[in-house]
């Protein structure tokens, strides 16, 4: 398995990268940093609780739309686009084990996304916080910040590439979990919002309410320790793709023709 890994990863990454489809999200990340130098510079003189809660809304922006997006149009694509550019015969009848075909695709695309994520991050993140972070400080929290953003990646494209690989229709049901469940279910009150990702990754953001006073990212957060919030995200990130794998591995997909 590793072997075929290997030969899909490197086949799929490079043209993912040169894809259309990567240019088009790659300026879309870019919005954040341009909202951010154009916040900096409208109101230069702006409080720090005030450029702390324009930060939380990018971050907002990034947990519960960018990463969601991302994740949803790759991680259903590991398998639909080969259905639906009638190339998935040819993959499934080389000598190449399938679960290496659909954990070489995804972590082709999930690098991908994780790359073009971490680039934006930094540019709108150190915008919003130079002057007013230490060098040491500002790193940490983006590393911070960094981390959380690549376990939501991988958390979420593990699951949409099952979802891929198990429905026909995987983007429609994917787009009502992303903005559905994730968008109201991480803001119920007790153990509910537990059934959330949102709700572990947000669980692992260096602030905290006491902290910060009013934040968007912690609104009604009940905080999961950050042990326990990083053995979910690892967990559910191995079932979706345990669960991928062997979907695909013993369905049968008959073209619409």
């Amino acid at each position: 398995m590793s072997r075929t890994f290997r030969s899909v990863f490197g086949f799929y990454l490079l043209p993912a990268v040169r894809a259309p489809r990567a240019r088009a999200f790659a300026l879309l990340t870019f919005l954040p940093a341009v909202l951010a130098v154009v916040f900096r510079l409208s109101f230069p003189t702006r409080s720090v609780e005030v450029l702390g809660v324009f930060s939380d809304i990018l971050v907002v922006f990034y947990l519960q739309f960018l990463l969601i997006i991302l994740a949803l149009f790759y991680g259903t694509s590991v398998c639909s686009e080969e259905i639906e550019g009638k190339t998935l015969v040819y993959l499934t009848t080389r000598p190449l084990s399938k679960s290496g075909i659909i954990l070489g695709k995804t972590a082709a695309y999930a690098l991908l996304s994780a790359a073009i994520v971490l680039i934006s991050l930094a540019l709108s993140f150190f915008v919003m916080n130079a002057g007013r972070l230490s060098a040491g400080e500002a790193a940490g929290i983006y590393l911070r910040y960094g981390g959380v953003l690549l376990l939501g990646i991988a958390a979420y494209t593990a699951f949409f590439a099952f979802l891929g690989v198990l429905l026909r229709k995987a983007v429609i049901i994917g787009l009502a979990f992303g903005f559905g469940w994730e968008s109201i279910l991480q803001y119920f009150p007790g153990s509910t919002q537990r059934f959330s990702i949102a709700h572990y990754l947000k669980s692992l953001l260096p602030f905290t309410p006491k902290a910060q006073g009013f934040s968007l990212l912690t609104f009604r957060l009940e905080p999961t320790s950050d042990g326990m919030s990083l053995v979910a995200l690892v967990l559910i990130t191995a079932v979706f793709l345990a669960l991928a794998c062997l979907v695909f591995r013993f369905k049968e997909y008959i073209s619409e023709e």
